[in-house]
């Protein structure tokens, strides 16, 4: 059985959340992930700074 998940240093950009984990192998990754209702936009990037402008540029389609 795998590892959970565990979220760190979790930033907020509006509807999208940023947060850095390690993923199975033991890399840290960073996602960012809209909250918004039926938008769907989740991303995953190597670097944090990479998350964090795709946070900043998301622009929800639901609405």
């Amino acid at each position: 059985m795998s590892r959970p998940i565990r979220p760190r240093n979790v930033l907020r950009v509006g509807p999208v959340q940023v947060a850095t984990y390690y993923d199975r192998r033991g890399r840290e990754k960073h996602s960012a992930v809209c909250t918004a209702p039926r938008c769907g936009f989740s991303t995953e990037y190597d670097s944090r700074a990479a998350a964090e402008i795709a946070a900043r540029t998301h622009r929800c389609t639901a609405r």
